[in-house]
């Protein structure tokens, strides 16, 4: 009798060791919060092992769902049974794609790579040095002045028309801009910061606001596009301003149209061919274009293109904020009032300035000083 006994109490040592050992740090398998869809798919898909093992498992690791993943790798089901509408409501895992030299076998996986790998740092390090490079300009050059003394004549220079599409899409850009940056780079900065509570409702918040804001963005610039291209188109003489980068290094005066080939730059780099790949993106992931399925793929190859046209975006418009705030005086008075000192008007855009001399440009775009009545504009 005492040889049953004895195997017994080893069989139950086993056991007790095996626990043990199921229990220490590294052995296990990581944890994965418990997901509804996975809960109503378990039953679908059967667990490879169904041995004692598994049973160990679900009493020592009770939310640890890493093997019910593996079962749908492993049992090559492509799709179940949902009763959610849309394209691939009942696809647990994208389908399996073996990418040359890469060590992932999804497309979710490839996109999470490019993502956290090259979208994220090097479209943050680009910001960076853009700002580095504005803040190292506005501290070694300051801002560009007017040489000649204030005439007290004013000259419109925005309509306002023109203030109002300009202002509307500028508010929705940096509620784009910041809401998008908070998403993409939040969790460096501002987590650490607020903590994991504050952080995600703000984000949440923040995400809910790029949505909305997406789509006023897109009326908004096409509104600008049109009402600015007339002033925009290429001209000779904005060869000779880029040549010479605008004066913004040797400080020498270039002649230039009412807009500078800078400007223009802006204006078709950023607004027009940015701007399509942009607002097409955003409403592609806002779904909101009509007769598309909407697939994992495509939102993800959206998403991709979307990030990168924003990052380069922003880029380009912060060169334009700074100037148009405090690299230049005078302009952003312009856009504020729609009005500019006729010296402002002869120093930046001499070439404008002599079109409304010679009458080529209507006299109502000139005022006359307060408590004159001569509505013309002296040489």
């Amino acid at each position: 009798m005492k040889y049953p006994i004895l195997r017994w109490l080893a069989a139950g040592c086993l056991v007790l060791l095996g626990s043990a050992a199921s229990a220490q740090p590294g052995t296990a398998e990581p944890a994965v919060p418990a997901s509804p869809a996975a809960s109503v798919a378990a039953a679908a898909i059967p667990l490879p092992d169904s041995s004692e093992t598994n049973a160990q498992r679900a009493k020592t690791q009770p939310y640890n769902n890493a093997p019910f993943w593996r079962a749908v790798r492993e049992s090559g089901q492509q799709a179940g049974t949902s009763n959610l509408p849309g394209a691939e409501k009942g696809v647990l895992i994208q389908p399996f794609v073996q990418y040359p030299g890469s060590r992932f076998t999804t497309a979710g996986e490839a996109w999470r790579e490019v993502r956290n790998r090259w979208i994220i740092p090097y479209g943050g390090a680009l910001l960076l040095i853009v700002v580095v490079a504005i803040g190292l300009f506005f501290v070694t050059k300051g801002p560009i002045e007017v040489h000649a003394p204030q005439t007290g004549r004013k000259i419109e220079r925005f309509t306002y028309f023109e203030r109002a599409a300009h202002w509307s899409n500028a508010v929705a850009f940096v509620a784009l801009a910041v809401s998008g940056v908070v998403m993409a780079f939040g969790k460096f900065f501002l987590l650490p910061v607020l903590g994991g509570t504050l952080f995600g409702g703000l984000a949440y918040a923040l995400k809910n606001l790029h949505n909305f804001a997406g789509p006023v963005f897109a009326v908004s610039l096409v509104i600008v596009f049109f009402t600015f291209l007339r002033d925009n188109l290429p001209r000779r003489e904005d060869l000779l301003w880029l040549r010479k980068a605008g004066g913004l290094i040797t400080g020498a005066h270039v002649p230039s149209h009412r807009f500078n080939a800078g400007e223009k730059l802006v204006f078709w780099g950023g607004v027009f061919a940015l701007g399509i790949v942009v607002v097409g993106s955003g409403l592609m992931l806002d779904k909101l274009i009509p007769g598309l399925a909407y697939l994992r793929g495509d939102m993800q190859i959206a998403h991709m293109i979307h990030s990168v046209a924003t990052v380069l975006m922003m880029a380009m418009f912060l060169g334009h904020i700074y100037l148009g705030t405090v690299g230049m005086k005078g302009a952003y008075g312009a856009m504020r009032d729609g009005q500019v000192d006729a010296a402002w008007a002869r120093e930046h855009h001499e070439l404008w300035y002599d079109d409304i001399q010679s009458g080529k440009i209507p006299a109502q775009r000139t005022a006359p000083p307060a408590g004159s009545r001569d509505a013309a504009v002296p040489s």
